[in-house]
């Protein structure tokens, strides 16, 4: 069976290029999601009210999300066709500075412009607090690349918090405070502060469960079964706030079960991917 696969791939060595498309892809999401989001400044020189702002930034947090798509398969893509390498990790990380460390915090940034008292002192503070995700965020997928060439194997999980997931905790909480119908400025005033604390568990040693490999676990545990159904069910209902929930519930969870593993509550040995 792997010989015949051998040869297929050897007929046929364009599939060679498909992870790295897929990564192209990811990229792409995130460049659009970026200059959609520069479109809310148009609604600041529209009177008529036919542009709604927290719509174009609910469709540049679906965008972001979207990449994610692109960021699971590029890598199961390179596995099954024999086609992992160092180049490819490379872009993988560079895509998802775009995607996951740019967008989110072009995001924030512009999202503060909808604060009615906006001043340059607002925008400064602003552009801090964002800077530190992107920066943490850089760190992050630095400290990534460096353990990918170094170490092998993998782990079951990941020490701090990964890149996808603090995007998706600004973008479900984007998306969601859209589906309720409420004003986006009351995002502004919180989500630049919370912008700056998953950048700082980006950089963290908070061991954070490795998703795709805990979905891939669902076989063999009947529990971790059970709460994918009740999740699905859920969402079946209130897909926003499901989301919303369960994005957060992942990065509270982790920083709980350090806490109590720091207090001697909890046993287990911690994080060695990054």
């Amino acid at each position: 069976m792997k010989k015949n696969v051998r040869a297929f791939l050897e007929r046929n060595r364009w599939l060679k290029a498909v992870p790295n498309s897929l990564t192209i892809c990811n990229s792409l999401c995130g460049f659009a999601a970026i200059i959609n989001t520069l479109r809310v400044y148009e609604v600041m020189h529209t009177s008529d009210g036919s542009i709604d702002s927290a719509e174009i930034l609910a469709v540049s947090a679906m965008m972001i999300l979207f990449a994610m798509v692109f960021d699971a398969f590029d890598g199961f893509a390179a596995r099954i066709l024999n086609a992992a390498s160092m180049h490819g990790i490379q872009m993988d990380s560079l895509a998802d500075m775009v995607t996951f460390g740019v967008a989110p915090a072009t995001l924030i940034v512009v999202i503060t412009h909808s604060l009615p008292n906006f001043n340059e002192s607002n925008f400064l503070i602003v552009w801090a607090l964002a800077a530190i995700y992107l920066g943490c965020a850089a760190l992050r997928l630095a400290t990534y690349n460096v353990h990918a060439m170094i170490e092998k194997k993998g782990s079951d999980k990941f020490s701090g918090l990964p890149s996808p997931g603090a995007a998706a905790a600004i973008c479900t909480t984007v998306i969601y405070y859209n589906s309720l119908g409420m004003e986006i400025k009351h995002l502004a005033v919180t989500l630049p502060v919370y912008c700056a604390i998953l950048g700082l568990l980006m950089v963290s040693r908070i061991p954070y469960t490795h998703f795709a490999k805990w979905l891939l676990s669902l076989k063999r545990n009947r529990k971790r079964m059970l709460i994918v159904v009740a999740v699905l069910i859920c969402a079946c209902f209130q897909l926003e706030l499901t989301a919303f929930a369960v994005v957060n519930a992942y990065i509270l969870i982790g920083i709980l079960a350090a806490l109590f593993r720091k207090l001697g509550f909890l046993s287990g040995a911690g994080a060695k991917e990054a």
